[in-house]
């Protein structure tokens, strides 16, 4: 059993896809039992963010689980299976132990760095717990992602700026008002949503300078909560309804959509009317949802600047260089070839044990027979006899089996308990991994090779 990765994120897709590929709250349970219910699939974890979509699933064949978890995927999105792999990229094996934790770590995200992924992988595992989908594979797996994410950003300074999707569009957004970076004094913001990324938005406009924060939300009771937190902290905030959003705009300088909702909350009429009662007045859009809360429309009503994450990707560099992600990546490395030790140290042990249990049967075999051959032997020579055995094959067996354990450790590690398996006739057999990532026409050729007719074994 290996763990397989398939995904699509800002880096293979765009928005537009993604879009289709995002999964709400309420999906994720059905989508996780879809999965689960592929041949080939026992654990899966479904991540979901505003700019990637990941299946970690623990599978038997890394052909039968590419396409088990593809077949789930394609129905969800409605896209054609060659269109649909476009975008996808694959890890296995090692491959997908290092994307998890680079995931974790911030390394792969669309602002590098940034500390929410921690939080979305701790929501996803829990999701996939709930669900029961989750097993030890995943379980130990996505605890040890978590801890090296945590250890990442709290030892090497990767996120020291404090850098997040939103944070970066209100960059955008200070610009569209004629302001500095980070300067948005006096300004009065109208954040739709009131859930994780309603509460971050605030919390960056607080730190911002804001005037007044008015939360909309669907939930008057979460909003109010909200708006409550927000104002002990410092700035004052109100609490509405969504039906308010027209009438906050007239006076607002910019708005912030940060809902879970899948499909747009922010309509062009609505933000028509609002910015026709303040001409000459600009007007900043930020979107954070995916997908988009934000009507495309809206960025045709003039005044209006919309700034969502096709703009985002636009403007931000696909990597960062620099002193701190070097030894975060060199974290990573390292992390992940300690967790392959493990786990190929841990694989070694059925072989040990199947050593042990076969060298315990023929030491007890030869006893029998000497009972047999010699039934009048003196009881306390035969226990000294036996206790002398069982240490000679003890002794014997100590030397291989703890050098097995130690080799099994190392790259190469599987070949020294195959070879103990095939010089002692040993039961237990470890399947061979392709670690090698795939995307694009590799996902597609792949997929398309286990459901061939007539070639019901291939990649098993």
């Amino acid at each position: 059993m290996s763990v397989l990765v398939v995904g699509m994120s800002h880096r293979s897709a765009p928005v537009e896809v993604l879009e289709r590929a995002a999964v709400g709250g309420e999906d994720v349970a059905k989508l996780l039992d879809e999965m689960l219910r592929g041949e080939h699939v026992s654990e899966v974890v479904l991540l979901s963010t505003c700019n990637r979509i990941e299946v970690y699933a623990v599978v038997d064949a890394f052909h039968g689980g590419l396409a088990d978890v593809s077949a789930v995927l394609g129905r969800h999105t409605g896209l054609p299976l060659a269109e649909l792999t476009e975008h996808l990229y694959v890890h296995y094996a090692a491959s997908a132990v290092a994307h998890l934790l680079s995931v974790a770590a911030g390394l792969d995200s669309m602002v590098v760095g940034e500390s929410q992924i921690l939080g979305q992988l701790r929501g996803a595992y829990a999701a996939a717990d709930e669900a029961g989908s989750v097993g030890r594979a995943l379980h130990e797996l996505a605890q040890h992602a978590l801890r090296v994410g945590k250890r990442v950003h709290a030892s090497t300074g990767i996120d020291a700026a404090g850098a997040s999707v939103v944070s970066e569009v209100l960059v955008d957004a200070a610009r569209v008002l004629g302001r500095t970076v980070g300067d948005l004094a006096g300004t009065k913001a109208v954040v739709v949503g009131a859930g994780a990324m309603g509460a971050l938005a605030a919390a960056h406009l607080r730190r911002c300078g804001a005037a007044e924060i008015v939360v909309l939300n669907r939930t008057p009771d979460r909003a109010d909560r909200l708006a409550e937190k927000s104002t002990a902290q410092g700035t004052p905030t109100r609490a509405g309804r969504l039906a308010d959003l027209t009438s906050e705009l007239v006076d607002a300088d910019l708005m912030v959509a940060a809902t879970g909702a899948i499909g747009a909350v922010v309509e062009r009429a609505t933000v028509a009317e609002a910015t026709a009662a303040r001409p000459d007045r600009p007007l900043a859009v930020c979107d954070l949802g995916l997908p988009r809360a934000v009507d495309p429309g809206v960025a045709t009503v003039p005044g209006v600047t919309v700034i969502d994450l096709i703009t985002l990707q636009r403007r931000l560099t696909r990597g960062t260089s620099g002193g701190a992600v070097a030894a975060a990546k060199a974290m990573v490395a390292e992390e992940t070839q300690a967790y392959l030790a493990a786990q190929r140290s841990a694989e070694v042990t059925p072989t040990v044990t199947a050593l042990r249990r076969r060298a315990s049967e023929v030491v007890d075999a030869e006893l029998l027979r000497l009972s047999a051959r010699l039934p009048d032997l003196d009881e306390n020579v035969r226990e000294e006899f036996t206790r002398t055995v069982r240490r000679v094959v003890d002794k014997l067996l100590h030397t291989p089996t703890v050098q097995v354990k130690r080799l099994a450790e190392g790259p190469d590690g599987g070949s020294y308990a195959l070879a103990l398996r095939k010089l002692f006739e040993l039961d237990p057999q470890t399947p061979a991994a392709v670690a090698t990532p795939l995307s694009g026409d590799g996902v597609l050729a792949a997929i398309e090779a286990e459901l061939a007719p007539g070639d019901e074994e291939a990649g098993r």
